[in-house]
């Protein structure tokens, strides 16, 4: 097993409504266009956890505007350097995000970040129970994010709803659940961001997953897909062998598919921070697909 699996081993009911406080609270280094929710409580899962919301730059300006929304894992790593499981470095989402749109690179879009709840990470980010490890809760947190909050998102910010208009991402677990979750529920999500996927677990039984879920799916979803050259030898060998089950069922590096090893990228928030950008180019370029 290498360092990235010994790191992570250490380491349907329609929910009518979340009670949120009215308010939205700035992000603990503020900043006008982050805004935060405190305690989503769910009734699928036990934890409660806090929500980080991007809003860009035209958002207030443009008041009968709808935008593209992505949501991310691990969310107080994305935005706030005081929240960060390494303090004080992020994946910089709103610098590369706002660049981005002032380049005419991207759509302009909502982005949400969706802490993860310590201890139950694991759980909640793996498909499947490993023996030795437990997890196998991903099912649960996906309904939790297709039946209570994306509903909840789109009742308080103006984001669009349809499947290509709606993107999953993450990094490490981060990255295997957001394949998953992308794969069972491609009625919900027609963009992933799949950066360092943790292919290891449980056997690398997420390759079973994508050969036995392919055929049944009307539309795939379009994957951006990394891993660096620094994240350890498996890692890298793993996400390859994703990619290259990713093409022998259906998907095409010229349509829906950017796999990418990272030049001297790393198992951490600075080196996904440098993906960023481009991942956003790629999943929600300027005037659509």
């Amino acid at each position: 097993m290498d360092l990235e699996a010994r790191g992570e081993q250490e380491a349907a009911l329609q929910w009518p409504g979340w009670h949120a406080p009215p308010e939205k609270l700035p992000a603990q280094t503020p900043h006008e266009r982050l805004r935060v929710h405190r305690g989503f409580r769910s009734r699928i899962l036990p934890d409660s956890r806090d929500l980080i919301v991007y809003v860009p730059p035209s958002y207030d300006a443009e008041p009968a505007r709808s935008y593209p929304v992505l949501y991310l894992h691990d969310g107080q790593n994305l935005f706030d350097p005081a929240t960060s499981y390494i303090p004080g470095r992020t994946w910089m989402v709103r610098e590369h995000a706002d660049a981005a749109i002032a380049a005419g690179e991207i759509e302009p879009l909502v982005i949400v970040g969706i802490y993860n709840t310590g201890e139950r990470r694991l759980a909640e980010y793996t498909h499947e129970r490993d023996w030795q490890m437990g997890g196998g809760e991903a099912d649960s947190y996906g309904a939790l994010l297709t039946l209570e909050l994306i509903p909840w998102i789109a009742e308080h910010y103006r984001v669009r709803t349809e499947r290509d208009q709606t993107g999953l991402g993450g990094s490490s677990l981060g990255g295997l659940v957001s394949l998953y979750l992308g794969l069972k529920n491609s009625e919900s999500f027609g963009r992933l961001a799949v950066l360092s996927p943790s292919v290891w677990w449980n056997h690398k039984s997420i390759l079973g997953v994508v050969s036995e879920t392919a055929p049944l799916l009307e539309h795939k979803p379009r994957i951006w897909l990394d891993a660096g050259d620094h994240e350890g030898r498996m890692t890298l060998r793993d996400a390859e062998l994703l990619a290259y089950r990713l093409r022998a069922n259906g998907w095409s590096d010229e349509d829906n598919l950017h796999f990418e090893r990272i030049h001297g990228g790393t198992h951490d928030e600075a080196s996904w921070s440098t993906r960023v950008r481009p991942l956003l180019k790629f999943l929600f370029p300027h005037n659509g697909l």
